[in-house]
């Protein structure tokens, strides 16, 4: 049976509390609410100097930052220009909630570009620079923080000034959700998390407390399998068989994605997926018989993200485009966002 991180005593790193997607809240409610934008990155819980009491994941001896992904994997050596945050934290210890951000040459977020460093330093050629946006606190100096409201929560993670030249803590705009959300589209950004001012922090449990209202639709997809390309792709594939999990665990399939890789990308995914093949499609629904044909089917492992355009009627993806793989993201715990 697998440990349970939604508890802080499991012994293993905390999984975040994650937000349901949905419209803005009502104008005559919004004084309850407040509003963070929505950045375009990679998840990640930082155990700062955690482990003088044992609540470190591992039980690991005090003394540095430990990061986690939304999965549970340890990535801390991937951001190794976070590291300093330690030595920034005017307390002794910490567990924060956030989101490591890529930046482009304007300086706005981009997961293109935190592609090259999901899976580690690149062995040559420029670092992407990276940050860490911290926009909660857990615990602080061995206390539980998960029972205070988010507005408690927030106003000590303020206290600590966190600023450096790879952290940071953004702003949060107080009843003030139209403000943000135009400021998240003048930005280029996602779109706006609204988090409910009288929440508590709920490890691993999609909440309706939290609210992400988006720009643009996203949705995570596990890919079950591929199709043979032709022409310029004959040495790669065609497009990409994708599914996400119903409510009883069963990974439907949901349409394939052709389009948005470059060529990097496509000899990329051709060399995980040709480790990966398998006889028998993963998905527990039929795969209709025009995607099945010239259809290799591999182990539902790999996670990746879409753009698109909406959901059909017999609910496909609608105009997907490739962004990108998601090795932060468990294939469990793919879902169809509404």
């Amino acid at each position: 049976m697998p440990l349970d991180r939604s508890s802080p005593e499991s012994g293993e790193p905390i999984a975040p509390m994650l937000a349901v997607p949905g419209p803005m809240p009502p104008k005559s409610a919004e004084n309850r609410w407040a509003f963070e934008m929505k950045w375009d990155g990679v998840r990640a819980v930082a155990y700062v100097d955690g482990g003088m009491d044992g609540r470190s994941p591992g039980g690991r001896a005090r003394g540095g930052l430990r990061l986690f992904a939304r999965s549970g994997r340890e990535i801390t050596d991937v951001y190794p220009e976070i590291a300093g945050i330690v030595d920034d934290l005017p307390a002794q210890e910490a567990i924060l909630d956030g989101e490591i951000v890529a930046f482009d040459a304007a300086g706005r977020p981009s997961f293109a570009a935190l592609q090259t460093r999901m899976h580690g330093l690149p062995r040559t050629g420029p670092v992407v620079s990276i940050a860490y946006l911290a926009f909660d606190l857990l615990r602080l100096e061995r206390r539980w923080l998960l029972d205070s409201l988010y507005h408690e929560r927030r106003t000590l993670l303020e206290s600590l000034e966190l600023a450096g030249p790879n952290w940071s803590t953004p702003p949060a705009f107080y009843g003030a959700g139209e403000a943000a959300l135009e400021t998240s589209r003048t930005q280029e950004l996602e779109g706006v998390v609204a988090k409910r001012l009288d929440s508590v922090y709920e490890p691993g449990r999609r909440s309706p407390a939290w609210v992400k209202v988006k720009n643009v639709r996203t949705q995570a997809v596990v890919i079950g399998g591929w199709r043979t390309g032709k022409d310029s792709r004959s040495s790669t594939f065609g497009s990409l068989l994708c599914g996400v999990h119903d409510d009883e665990g069963r990974l439907c399939y949901v349409g394939r994605v052709g389009s948005g890789f470059d060529a990097s990308t496509l000899q990329d995914l051709s060399r995980r997926l040709a480790d990966l093949r398998r006889r028998a499609s993963p998905f527990d629904a039929d795969v209709p018989s025009e995607d099945r044909r010239d259809a290799h089917w591999v182990e539902p492992v790999l996670v990746g993200e879409v753009v698109f355009a909406g959901w059909t009627t017999d609910r496909r993806l609608w105009h997907p485009r490739w962004r990108g793989l998601r090795p932060d993201l468990d294939p469990r715990d793919v879902v169809r966002e509404s």
